[in-house]
């Protein structure tokens, strides 16, 4: 899968000056940065293409809690930070700051129990995905690169903490293809800007058609998908005239790249006309299913829409949906008060169980990898004994993977005795785009792309796959 541009900075970068602000389908218009460089277009870059050995899943639904969600309040249990809450440790590092500090620990604020037949442990603060737990494959041992939200949001969606890469959704896109023409492979609901913007569903060097669509919640998802002319058929007339009228343009100017990319869009955009709306009526699922999500019949808003709606696109044949609950502020970074992940878990807790057992019941749950995820925890500690928050913690954190491949109701890996850093069988951020990659048949040391002189890849010159939790 490898292909090799030849760059042209100075033109790309006045390509990308001048289409950097397009609202209307940005991934095609952007496809033509890849044209520039050399990148043959004549074949179909979203043509489903064959994995490198067989998949367990077709699919990916990705879900993002944006901020940081304490793993010691959630899904790794500490008895003796309950315990021992109150007295100090020493740390070489607070907040990105190497020296030698002492800590106050930081009792949780929720209780533990274990749940369903597996008897993996969950904090009350979930009391819906605890249900759900036997179907779970709980990584209490992550771990990431660096602390602070932007470089740790970035690092968690290209596998690089420093410069913007492809997100894991555009590679799985690239290395896989759509399938359905008439949806993008990849699409983003979100209902704010996280941080790191539009670099975590960006396609950067590979071909544009691999970005992610941004979807938002609310009565108008995609903008100007709508129908302008009275009817379909006199749509079909003026859109005909249109591309005659263009090709006789574009005949006489065949190095305009930004005409061909207006042309593309006009044509993606007929596509998903009929096919987006489809997706975001939701009329006719039934009263149970609406309740299962906790959505309210006719509502547009919250996580629970976002659940229902991947569900939707996965169904249609959408390879990679990425959920993001909220963005850069707002958010699970609970500095100054671990209270607000109330309403935050109280926002996605519900929908993802529904989403679960929705799969489940669907038997899609047997091909879609549902993948959990923050970009990392809080520490288990503060500097003051009467802290009621939790800083960044990217030392040791918590994750998890359920459906199509993955071992259900294990718990992997631990992290020590206050949930201070990895104990135990370590999963750093590339071993787990590693996971993720080889469940959709793509290894991830293949899946490579030529740029300025080098093979790229999401998992950049490491990552292993964690075949223990595998079925």
């Amino acid at each position: 899968m490898n292909t090799s541009p030849a760059p042209l900075p100075n033109r790309r970068d006045a390509l990308r000056s001048m289409v950097g602000g397009s609202l209307l389908f940005p991934g095609i218009v952007f496809q033509l940065l890849a044209d520039d460089a050399g990148q043959s277009t004549s074949a179909d870059p979203l043509a489903p293409k064959p994995t490198h050995f067989s998949p367990k899943a077709k699919r990916v639904i990705f879900l993002f809690m944006s901020g940081g969600v304490s793993h010691v309040d959630t899904w790794d249990p500490k008895p003796k930070l309950f315990a021992d809450a109150g007295k100090t440790v020493p740390v070489n590092e607070f907040q990105g700051r190497k020296g030698d500090f002492k800590m106050f620990l930081k009792r949780p604020e929720w209780a533990f129990a274990p749940r369903g037949q597996s008897g993996t442990e969950v904090s009350g603060l979930f009391p819906h995905m605890a249900e759900c737990v036997d179907d779970l494959c709980v990584i209490r041992s992550m771990k990431s690169d660096h602390t602070n939200h932007y470089e740790a949001t970035l690092g968690i969606h290209t596998g690089s903490f420093t410069f913007a890469r492809p997100s894991i959704g555009s590679w799985v896109s690239y290395g896989l293809g759509t399938m359905n023409n008439n949806l993008p492979s990849f699409v983003v609901i979100a209902p704010h800007s996280p941080y790191a913007g539009g670099q975590v569903w960006g396609s950067d060097f590979l071909p544009g058609s691999h970005q992610g669509t941004l979807v938002v919640p609310g009565r108008e998802p995609v903008a100007n998908i709508q129908r302008r002319a009275a009817s379909g058929r006199l749509q079909e007339m003026e859109l005909g005239v249109m591309a005659k009228m263009n090709q006789r343009h574009q005949a006489n100017r065949t190095g305009d790249p930004l005409l061909a990319a207006r042309i593309k869009s006009f044509e993606t955009a007929f596509g998903m006309q009929a096919a987006m709306p489809e997706v975001f009526d939701l009329s006719q699922e039934t009263d149970a299913t609406l309740k299962m999500y906790g959505l309210d019949r006719g509502g547009t808003g919250g996580f629970a829409w976002q659940c229902l709606v991947a569900r939707r696109l996965a169904e249609r044949g959408v390879r990679f949906v990425e959920l993001i609950d909220v963005g850069s502020s707002g958010n699970w970074d609970a500095h100054g008060d671990m209270q607000t992940h109330v309403p935050l878990a109280k926002n996605v807790d519900q929908p993802i169980a529904g989403l679960l057992r929705d799969l489940k019941q669907r038997g899609m749950l047997d091909d879609t990898l549902v993948v959990w995820t923050s970009e990392f925890g809080r520490t288990p500690f503060n500097s003051a004994p009467d802290a009621r928050g939790r800083e960044h913690h990217h030392w040791v954190f918590s994750s998890w993977l359920a459906g199509a491949g993955v071992k259900p109701g294990i718990a992997y890996g631990e992290s020590d005795e206050y949930g201070i850093d990895v104990a135990k069988d370590k999963v750093h951020v590339h071993d787990f785009h590693a996971t993720i990659l080889h469940l959709m048949g793509l290894d991830h040391e293949r899946l490579t792309f030529r740029h300025s002189g080098r093979d790229y890849r999401l998992t950049d010159v490491a990552g292993e796959v964690v075949h223990e939790i595998l079925a």
